[in-house]
């Protein structure tokens, strides 16, 4: 039986954690992933695992939340009939075939290694978030053919190494090529389900070594730390979708946006040494 001593203070950092994503999820709409690496990270470095692989457990733990929230929200959107069915089934072989290849990658990168590149993609989302706007287009519709091809698995690989849903990357790659950011939104939620359920399978397989991972942590997936997220993000993203209409959200995501910029920067600084 793990000890209470080690199992109460997460539980408590967990708590905060969950509740803190959920209703940035539900104000900015961002993906939970963005916000729960980096608290994952310092929770389990504060609670003392600081080995060769926690950016591993980081990442898979936030990938396993994803699994349950991207479904929930797909689900939802397409009872508006706003998931671009099309673009999903088109898109997800490649994606589904970039995680897997990321979680390849991931199982054999030290965990300063995936600092540095979180620190580095974060800091390009987070710039995006605060300066992009809204009529940038790269084309009128979404790759097709070789396009596809190659575009497809990157979004996979690229969310896999960040430990994030399809929001991140999927939302400006669909509103970039003339989708509009409803559909964007609601077809990335099924970018997030191809992402994370062959990230998950490949994470439980991973070895870790029991010395260096918190309590009931199955592979690099850390339990305790996946069903108390779960519980509070469902409580709390509906909090976060009332405050988004009774207020004007941009301001608060060009906020969040200098805080992601602030939290990679850190993080890309600790891989650094610095």
């Amino acid at each position: 039986m793990p000890d209470l001593s080690l199992l109460l203070p997460m539980a408590a950092l967990l708590l905060v954690i969950g509740a803190l994503a959920g209703v940035l999820a539900g104000l900015l709409g961002v993906g939970g992933g963005i916000v729960l690496v980096p608290a994952f990270f310092y929770a389990f470095q504060t609670l003392g695992y600081e080995g060769p692989q926690l950016m591993q457990m980081c990442l898979a733990t936030s990938l396993a939340t994803i699994i349950v929230t991207s479904m929930r929200s797909v689900l939802s959107h397409n009872k508006k009939g706003a998931v671009d069915w099309a673009i999903l089934r088109g898109w997800a072989p490649g994606i589904a075939v970039g995680a897997i290849i990321g979680v390849a990658v991931v199982s054999n990168l030290r965990s300063t290694t995936l600092q540095a590149v979180f620190g580095v993609l974060g800091i390009v989302i987070g710039l995006y978030m605060g300066f992009g706007k809204a009529h940038w287009r790269l084309g009128p519709e979404m790759p097709k053919g070789a396009g596809r091809i190659l575009t497809s698995p990157a979004v996979g690989f690229l969310s896999v190494l960040m430990g994030i849903g399809g929001g991140s990357f999927g939302v400006p790659l669909m509103s970039l090529f003339n989708v509009p950011i409803h559909r964007a939104v609601a077809t990335a939620a099924g970018f997030g389900v191809i992402i994370a359920v062959p990230g998950v399978i490949g994470f439980l397989m991973l070895p870790i070594d029991a010395s260096m991972r918190p309590p009931l942590t199955i592979g690099a997936v850390n339990l305790p730390a996946f069903a108390i997220v779960i519980m509070m993000t469902l409580i709390t993203a509906p909090w976060g979708v009332k405050l988004a209409h009774a207020m004007d959200p941009k301001p608060l995501k060009r906020v969040f946006a200098v805080f992601l910029v602030l939290v990679a920067v850190n993080m890309l600084r600790a891989a650094l040494g610095l």
